[in-house]
């Protein structure tokens, strides 16, 4: 990744099928908690996060916890664009109360419930944007605590003070009023 960063173009060609299969795992495992018959598939996914990765130019590519970090972001992005849409696209559609869990991921069919996340999420990040990272990397990207301590480039301990701090006060905002000032 380095190597592609500094200009080397026969390393793009090696890294290719890394990041294909880093944006697959990425997004089946995202995908396999959304509804059956979502109008956006793993493949699509990936192939819409790889078009938006190419447009990044000005990336000082690091290491792969930086990249997954990205990607998810990426990711959050996309779905919630495309939950939007979906949700626009209905008439007099509501946001929904939701409640949280452990798992934090939206219950398959229920676009409301990513977009009150998404919504309670940049409502957190005002709080400390690093606790809306540490629930991104780890909801979106799928990383372990420690792989998101990497890409944060902060301590294991910080991670996990960030994700229990996350994840009450997202399970607050989700059950009381928070979702529905968004």
């Amino acid at each position: 990744m380095l190597a592609w960063t500094d200009g080397d173009a026969a390393a793009l060609n090696e890294l290719l099928p890394i990041i294909h299969a880093e944006l697959q795992r990425l997004a089946r495992r995202y995908m396999a908690r959304e509804r059956p018959g979502h109008t956006l598939q793993p493949t699509a996914l990936v192939n819409e996060v790889y078009v938006r990765l190419v447009g990044l130019r000005r990336v000082q590519w690091q290491n792969r916890a930086q990249f997954a970090a990205v990607c998810a972001r990426l990711m959050r992005r996309i779905l919630v664009d495309a939950a939007r849409s979906r949700r626009s696209a209905k008439r007099g559609a509501k946001v929904a109360l939701v409640s949280f869990d452990e798992r934090l991921a939206p219950q398959p069919g229920r676009q409301d419930e990513l977009l009150a996340l998404d919504d309670a999420l940049n409502r957190l990040a005002e709080t400390g944007p690093r606790r809306s990272q540490v629930v991104e990397l780890r909801l979106f990207g799928g990383l372990t605590v420690e792989e998101s301590a990497e890409a944060l480039h902060v301590s294991v301990e910080t991670v996990m003070r960030d994700w229990r701090f996350a994840k009450a006060w997202l399970s607050r905002e989700l059950k009381g009023s928070g979702s529905a000032r968004a």
